[in-house]
């Protein structure tokens, strides 16, 4: 059973900086592609930036130049550099993972991230 974990969620202050980080456990399954959402409340979860495996990255607009995302491919695992938050950043953070072989992806629990103004 696959499990993901996101970890590095908190308070922040409008203009500060967080690191979440995602690990997996659970499999041996190399993940092709792996990334994080994000849902504010009363909203629709959103993409906000994913990793493939070679390397290519791709980054919400609205979080572009902000968010920065790494993955360490070895240990099946990312992570999510936010900086210069703002309130509207706010929401609970997903990390997925998707694995070529199962045909699916796979989905952590959540990480809350509020930024006050």
């Amino acid at each position: 059973q696959v499990q993901l974990v996101e970890s590095g969620g908190g308070l922040v202050q409008s203009g500060g900086s967080l690191r979440l980080s995602c690990t997996t456990s659970g499999s041996a399954s190399y993940f092709y592609a792996m990334g994080w959402h994000r849902q504010a409340p009363g909203k629709q979860r959103d993409f906000v930036a994913r990793m493939w495996s070679g390397g290519l990255t791709n980054i919400a607009d609205s979080v572009k130049g902000r968010f920065t995302i790494s993955r360490d491919g070895a240990e099946n695992t990312v992570y999510l550099q936010m900086d210069n938050l703002k309130p509207e950043d706010t929401a609970v953070y997903y990390c997925y993972a998707y694995s070529a072989n199962a045909g699916r992806a796979y989905w952590g629990q959540g990480t809350q991230v509020t930024v006050s103004s």
